[in-house]
């Protein structure tokens, strides 16, 4: 695999970022479910539509932001997820829910790209914690 310098990971378009945020998100969730104990396959699939969902996601990056638990320079990260027109949105959610959840993933591909693999891990805790605990504040 080809290596990404910094300088061309704060290049990259939002929705390519966004596009590693998805898979990072998704093996992470994949992750947790099977460590906690959930190993039927037609359970995981429902459980991690809670977690991996359109409007779940919006509603971390949200919290994130309400919260200030995000960077500078992942708030901007976050603003061009955002705001990135990706030309469709999927049927059973509507555009800005959509956009706040690209956002979101985008946030991730940042981090991971960058190798920032300890602020990764702190990210990914606290957007399963608040999926999992919504009515708390995140610490």
């Amino acid at each position: 695999m080809g290596n990404l310098r910094d300088i061309d990971v704060k290049q990259l378009n939002a929705l390519a970022l966004a596009y590693m945020g998805d898979a990072v998100y998704e093996q992470a969730v994949r992750e947790h479910l099977l460590r906690s104990g959930r190993v039927k396959p037609q359970v995981l699939h429902k459980e991690a539509t809670r977690y991996v969902s359109a409007k779940a996601q919006a509603q971390i990056i949200r919290t994130m932001r309400e919260q200030q638990l995000l960077t500078e320079e992942e708030e901007a990260v976050m603003r061009r997820g955002r705001n990135a027109k990706s030309g469709s949105v999927p049927k059973n959610t509507d555009v800005t829910t959509y956009n706040y959840s690209s956002a979101f993933e985008a946030v991730l591909g940042y981090v991971y790209l960058l190798g920032r693999q300890e602020r990764l891990t702190e990210l990914m805790a606290k957007a399963i914690h608040f999926v999992e605990h919504p009515e708390e504040e995140m610490a």
